[in-house]
């Protein structure tokens, strides 16, 4: 049976207030929240496929993609945290503030895109996690290349995140996400520096910035690139991050989204524009693979990536782990809770690391996982939930360019959210004719 408008499907209001306010929720600050943001969004697997995006719409498109992108998801972010409490309940999930906006079908809509976004997520960033354990392995093996391959190294981060994955929910992980932060500042400090030292080695006459390939493959590079750019941003977790906060809640998420946003600005624009500039058209998917020297920073940038993937994977893994956890709680606690956990986390990240391994195609999972999962709940969701919820302005003045902008927003992205999907699903087509299963990228 659907769950009645206005009515939480998985939670009672009394619940709801209680996770919102107590138990293992609402003890986060401002700063918990800007880890958490910052860790979901501003992952490797985020920063790492910007400069080939750019490298497939050209500069003009390319610059103009990535500043409206920051701008749309800012402030789609900010809706979000402020229609929290909208109603006069608490939200515990994007899923109940769907429910309570929009009635039974957003809420069916946002736990459909949202299984996607997370564990399409998941594998885009479980691929780069084996990606720089085997760069990582490679520096130490220069003569004989190792003997481990990258499906090797997917399944030992696979077993870690399943031992992280019995810690109970979002809050529990504050700490691992503040060094996952700072493995973030690290990731884009390293990398734009040592891209930025590559870039003035090479020689400047072999760079060119001219799209490459026939027509239409311009064209789907550049649907591919907007998905890319779209899952660059992506985080379809802020009511579940704003409900660990503590009063005044809403404020407190306002200044966690602002700083994490400080922190994706200047990492994300900086990163997007030195490494398309240092490489030029021929930059890798995962700009770590077109770094060369100093071999030390690389294998420094590659374990910072590791670092902080980890924290990230945890956040991804909560609305899926949600599911179970609703029909365990209702029949068992205890020691039977916590082996039900068990079975539930080892099977999703045998399922994950499954998928991980057979098709280790980073920058395809990281286009559609940006164009089917993350469009609909970033970009297209909170515009109509800006229009649905009535927070448009009083003044009549600005009522009628705020609906009209609202509106573009959700009309122009379900329409780069198709544009993008096509693209995403050409380039895994193509990518399994030319690799077989499980190859050792």
């Amino acid at each position: 049976m659907s769950p009645a408008r206005g009515s939480s499907p998985e939670v009672g209001g009394a619940d709801a207030e209680k996770l919102a306010d107590g138990g293992e929720r609402g003890r986060g600050t401002w700063r918990h929240a800007a880890f958490h943001v910052a860790t979901t969004i501003a992952t490797p697997a985020a920063y790492a496929p910007l400069p080939f995006a750019l490298a497939s719409l050209g500069w003009p498109l390319g610059v103009c993609s990535l500043v409206i992108g920051t701008l749309v998801t800012w402030c789609s972010s900010l809706v979000v945290a402020s229609l929290w409490q909208w109603n006069g309940d608490k939200h515990t999930s994007y899923r109940h503030l769907a429910n309570s906006i929009f009635g039974p079908w957003g809420y069916w809509y946002v736990s459909f895109f949202q299984q996607v976004a997370s564990i399409g997520n998941n594998i885009a960033i479980q691929i780069a996690a084996g990606s720089s354990l085997k760069a990582v392995y490679k520096h130490y093996h220069t003569a004989d290349d190792g003997d481990m391959t990258l499906q090797q190294f997917i399944i030992l981060f696979g077993a870690f995140e399943l031992l992280l994955s019995q810690l109970p929910d979002i809050h529990s992980l504050r700490w691992v996400n503040a060094v996952c932060t700072a493995s973030t500042i690290g990731f884009a400090g390293t990398a734009i520096g040592v891209t930025i030292y590559d870039g003035h080695r090479i020689d400047r006459k072999d760079v060119g910035y001219s799209l490459q390939g026939s027509t239409a493959s311009k064209i789907f590079r550049a649907f591919n690139a907007l998905g890319t750019i779209a899952f660059s941003f992506g985080d379809a977790m802020l009511p579940e991050i704003q409900s660990s906060l503590r009063e005044p809640v809403r404020m407190n998420m306002y200044k966690g989204v602002s700083t994490a946003y400080s922190i994706i600005v200047m990492s994300y624009w900086t990163l997007a524009f030195s490494g398309y500039w240092a490489f030029g058209s021929g930059v890798q998917p995962y700009i770590l693979s077109s770094l060369t020297v100093p071999r030390w920073t690389i294998v420094m940038t590659n374990l910072f990536a590791v670092i902080q993937i980890t924290g990230c994977f945890q956040i991804y893994c909560r609305p899926t782990f949600a599911q179970f956890e609703q029909q365990v709680q209702a029949k068992d606690a205890g020691y039977k809770a916590r082996l039900w956990r068990l079975m539930y986390t080892s099977a999703y990240m045998v399922v994950i690391t499954l998928i991980s391994a057979a098709m280790p195609f980073f920058g395809d999972f990281v286009s559609i996982c940006g164009a089917v999962g993350f469009t609909p709940l970033d970009f297209v969701l909170p515009a109509l939930a800006f229009l649905k919820a009535g927070r448009l302005p009083e003044s009549p003045v600005l009522r009628a360019p705020a609906k009209a902008i609202a509106s573009a927003v959700a009309v122009l992205f379900s329409v780069v959210g198709a544009l993008a999907c096509i693209g995403a699903v050409r380039a895994i087509a193509l990518d399994v004719k030319t690799y077989k299963f499980f190859h050792d990228m």
